[in-house]
């Protein structure tokens, strides 16, 4: 069986006829394209129509028609099956794994992705954050990763 992925959450409801506000948690915005079936805790929702709003989607889904019925979906998290795309980056794949640099040195293990607008954040088990973007190497994904950051972004405090 597939572990199905996090790839979005219910914000609230939108207007009398149903309609809800969408956080994506994803880049892949054609997982709310007519059609997609999502996963929740309370079962399976169909998306019946989505649009772009606000920095977000505004969604209908199969069987929700009324204000009461989205909002008893507030707060749901949405999720869904894994896209095969070799050359990204996946989140899952990286918490857990160990972080080197070039020289062999190993600085612990992703603890989680911490999302940030500039790139998203690897934050380590000791609390030190590198950017995704000064990851080199995941050839070894999920066991471990090489990353080539500045001087001094990994060093230790000491002087």
């Amino acid at each position: 069986m597939v572990d199905l992925l996090e790839v979005g959450h219910i914000d609230r409801s939108h207007g009398l006829r149903g309609e809800v506000i969408v956080t994506l948690t994803t880049d892949y915005t054609e997982r709310l394209a007519t059609g997609t079936v999502l996963a929740t805790d309370a079962g399976p929702l169909r998306v019946r129509s989505s649009q772009p709003y606000q920095h977000r989607w505004l969604v209908a889904f199969e069987g929700v028609a009324s204000r009461e019925a989205a909002d008893a979906l507030r707060g749901t998290i949405l999720r869904a099956e894994p896209i095969d795309d070799p050359d990204a980056l996946w989140v899952h794949d990286l918490v857990g794994a160990e972080v080197c640099t070039p020289d062999g040195r190993q600085w612990g293990r992703v603890r989680t992705v911490l999302d940030n607008p500039a790139s998203p954040l690897l934050e380590l088990d000791d609390g030190r954050l590198v950017p995704v973007v000064f990851v080199v190497d995941e050839s070894d994904l999920p066991e471990r990763i090489v990353v080539d950051p500045p001087t001094g972004l990994l060093d230790d405090d000491e002087a």
